[in-house]
């Protein structure tokens, strides 16, 4: 066997070598933690300067939009309503326009029948006679 003091050597070396890869994988993770710290201060910085305006925005128009879309419900509502309401007058006209012509139509035609039946009966009274 060998001699004890030349596997120090290379131990020491395993040691040095593991303790410098634990220091590597630490300042990794820290690096890594402020790669990502900076990022998410990007992205908020982003979000507020950018997405925020925009979205106040889109939140504006859309407020105008409903408010545009209840008045045109509001307007068609009324308007549904003014037209029921003046084919409804318009029918009411129609049926007493007919009925009075009807009724004008019905005493001249008793009346032509009444001058017919004198006349026919004037007729017939000379032809007897």
């Amino acid at each position: 066997m060998g001699d004890l003091s030349s596997l120090s050597v290379p131990l020491w070396i395993m040691a040095v070598v593991s303790v410098l890869q634990a220091l590597l994988l630490i300042g990794m993770g820290v690096a890594g933690y402020l790669v990502y710290s900076r990022v998410m201060t990007l992205i908020t910085d982003l979000e507020a300067r950018q997405i925020a305006p925009i979205r106040e925005k889109v939140d504006a128009i859309l407020v105008d939009v409903k408010g545009i879309t209840a008045r045109v419900n509001q307007q068609t509502e009324r308007v549904d309503h003014a037209i029921a309401g003046t084919i409804d007058r318009v029918d009411d006209t129609a049926a007493r326009v007919r009925a009075g012509v009807h009724d004008k139509v019905s005493q001249v035609v008793g009346t032509v029948r009444g001058v017919r039946a004198v006349i026919m009966s004037l007729l017939h009274k000379e032809s007897h006679a």
